[in-house]
This record gives structure tokens, C-alpha cells and sequence, in this order.
């Protein structure tokens, strides 16, 4: 493990972000003024980093490697007082946000100081509350060709290898409402009892079939689930409201039809929050990639183009033109986790993949 790197993803580690992401922004913007010839912004979306002006055609950036510095609120054991707990062993350093995501976000800042090539690197804020920094990156006109988004890719395919994922779901959240007319429960047929109502649209939701696609042929699936309901006032009282509540995943293309839970005037849906799926739409770009992981990892390690099932910064982008693939440290079930930890040889080794990365495709 290259020391500079281990210790600037400790120093990353150790400065909360869960609420307010400045000083953290903040300490990635000086550090790369202080480390690097990049132009530096630090604004609302977050830092971004360049080095070079040579843009693609459309004035475009060529090659961003993009991660986000914000976290989900720590258990209160990784927490002492206004700084996170950090704790090293057998190999892995523990903390909030060591997986998810400054032990990446880390490697590629070293590995941009470290190459010559045209780069940007761009770290947002709010990645964590649906992606506030990049979407406002983006209304800045941040689009780069190409984008390798830091999120866990290691110990997809086997344990301990880190993949390149090509794809990954979407999330879209709803709520289902119907509506009815409340009456006494001892005559129900002077109400319209919503909670009827919405079990005729529930009849519908599990009827659906959820879409799939097919992205460099990896086979990426949807699902839809009821997570929620709720309705009725008092036992003795029809109920004049019930919600339904609806976690789904989406994919490439279509989108379960929801909608037709609303045939019956008196149900409504309502979209809570929609995060956009991604797919590599370049094949050459995803095996160079891949290339760079594989010279950065053992013989015995064979890394493999697979897929993600939750969202991340890259669907944004894609949304916006933008070839995407993620890959990085984090292995599954460790982001958002009390015991949350990332491996240092895992960081060591996305260093050298993200240096391979800038000098095969960023502009010389």
C-alpha cells in the first residue's frame, strides 16, 4: 500500500460529513491545489478538479473519475465527539466512509497527481441524498465523455477481485393514495372504504412484470415491492385514506407501469424520488477498463464486467451522454455499515488502476 495514499484516505476518513460536507470539501480542494497543477472549483456540487484544456469535441472534459465525499450518519461507536473513529487491522481500515466512498475517492486523487494526462477528477457533495451535487454539477454543464465513478466493485465475480461494473439498477420510490368517503363502521355502505380501494390497485402492483435488459451481454433485472401501507383513522370508522408505499428498480429502458394501479378515479401516484439506472453504451471503453484492472491485479485474479443493484452518481450522468463504468475498493455489505472498512492492498491496487485508466484514455 502506497503510504501517501493510506494516509490521506485516513485523514479523509476521519472528517465527519454525514451533516455538513464543507470542511471535507474543503480539505480536497487544498489538497489539490497544494499537490497538483489542477484549476480547482469548490462550489455547491462539490470540488472538481482539472488538469489540462484540451476537451473532447462539444467541449466536453474527456476523462473524469468522479466519487463524492459525503456519508450516511455513522452508528454512535463510529463516532467520538466531532471526529470518526478510525481503527487499522489485518489489513483494512474501519470507519464511516471508508467504503463508501474516500478510501476510492483517495486512490484516484493520487493517481491524477501522479499521471501527466488531461483528467478531471470531481468529487461531489449529497451523493447520499440522491445525488444533489452532480445533478448541480451537471446544470453547470459537467458532462464528460467518459466517467469511471469510484463506488464498490471488488468481490462481484469472486472474493477479493475488483470487477468493472458496466451496469447498475435505478430506484424509483412512490407512494400509491386512494382515497374513499368516510362513514360509522356499523354502516360501511354509506363510506367508500379507501383501504378496499387500495387493495384492488395492490392486486395490480403484484401483477406486474418487472422489464429487464441486456447491457454488453449482462442480463440486469428490475423488481418492484410494496414496502409500506397504511390507513384508517379509528377501528370503528371506514377508512377515508390509504397509502401504499413502493420500492422498484429499474433498468435500461422500460419502467414497470405503476400507473395502471390508478385505472379506478380514486387512486393517485405519486413519484418520491427517481434515481436513473446506468449502462455502458461503449464496449471498447469498458474493456480498457477492464484491461487496467487486470494488470493491476494477480495472475490468478481473473476481473469480469458485471452489474450493481443500487444506484449511484453514474446514472445521472449517463442520463446526460456520459460513458460510464464504476469500479472500486468497496466490497458488497460494507457501505452503511456499523462495521463499515475497506482493504488497503484493495485501495493500493485502485490506484494503479485508476493511473492505468488517465494514461490510456485521458488526452497526453
Amino acid at each position: 500500500m502506497t503510504t501517501t495514499v493510506a494516509e490521506l484516505t485516513r485523514k479523509l476518513v476521519s472528517i465527519p460529513s454525514h451533516e455538513d460536507e464543507d470542511k471535507a470539501g474543503e480539505f480536497i480542494a487544498e489538497w489539490f491545489r497544494r499537490e497538483t497543477d489542477a484549476t480547482v472549483e469548490h462550489t455547491k456540487a462539490g470540488v472538481i478538479a482539472r488538469r489540462g484544456n484540451e476537451l473532447s469535441a462539444g467541449n466536453r472534459d474527456t476523462l473524469a473519475l468522479v466519487g463524492h465525499h459525503d456519508v450516511v450518519p455513522p452508528a454512535d461507536s463510529q463516532q467520538d465527539g466531532e471526529t470518526y473513529v478510525l481503527e487499522e487491522r489485518d489489513g483494512r481500515l474501519y470507519g464511516r466512509g471508508s467504503a463508501d466512498m474516500k478510501g476510492s475517492l483517495a486512490a484516484a486523487m493520487y493517481a491524477f497527481r501522479d499521471t501527466d494526462a488531461s483528467c478531471t477528477v470531481a468529487s461531489f457533495r449529497g451523493e447520499e441524498q440522491g445525488g444533489v451535487g452532480v445533478r448541480n454539477a451537471i446544470e453547470d454543464g459537467f458532462a464528460p465523455e467518459y466517467a469511471v465513478i469510484g463506488e464498490g466493485s471488488t468481490g462481484y465475480s469472486a472474493d477479493g477481485v475488483t470487477d468493472v461494473a458496466v451496469a447498475h439498477k435505478g430506484r424509483r420510490a412512490s407512494t400509491v393514495r386512494a382515497r374513499g368517503q368516510a362513514a360509522h363502521a356499523s354502516e360501511p355502505e354509506s363510506g367508500e372504504n379507501a383501504v378496499y380501494r387500495a387493495a384492488d390497485a395492490l392486486d395490480v402492483l403484484r401483477a406486474l412484470v418487472p422489464p429487464e435488459a441486456t447491457v454488453l451481454d449482462h442480463e440486469l433485472r428490475g423488481s418492484i415491492c410494496v414496502t409500506g401501507i397504511e390507513g384508517g383513522s379509528a377501528w370503528n370508522v371506514v377508512p377515508e385514506s390509504c397509502e401504499i408505499t413502493i420500492d422498484e428498480r429499474t433498468v435500461p429502458g422500460e419502467r414497470c407501469d405503476i400507473e395502471a394501479a390508478t385505472a379506478n378515479g380514486a387512486v393517485e401516484w405519486e413519484i418520491d424520488q427517481d434515481l436513473p439506472p446506468m449502462a455502458c453504451d461503449d464496449d471498447a471503453f469498458a474493456q480498457s477498463v477492464l484491461d487496467a484492472a487486470a494488470d493491476a491485479q494477480p495472475e490468478s485474479s481473473e476481473p469480469a464486467f458485471v452489474t450493481k443493484p443500487h444506484a449511484t452518481d453514474a446514472g445521472w450522468l449517463a442520463q446526460e451522454g456520459t460513458t460510464c463504468v464504476v469500479c472500486g475498493a468497496a466490497e458488497p455489505g460494507e457501505a452503511h455499515t456499523e462495521n463499515e472498512s475497506v482493504s488497503l492492498p484493495v485501495l493500493d491496487r485502485c490506484y494503479r488502476i485508476y493511473r492505468s485508466v488517465i494514461e490510456r484514455v485521458g488526452v497526453d
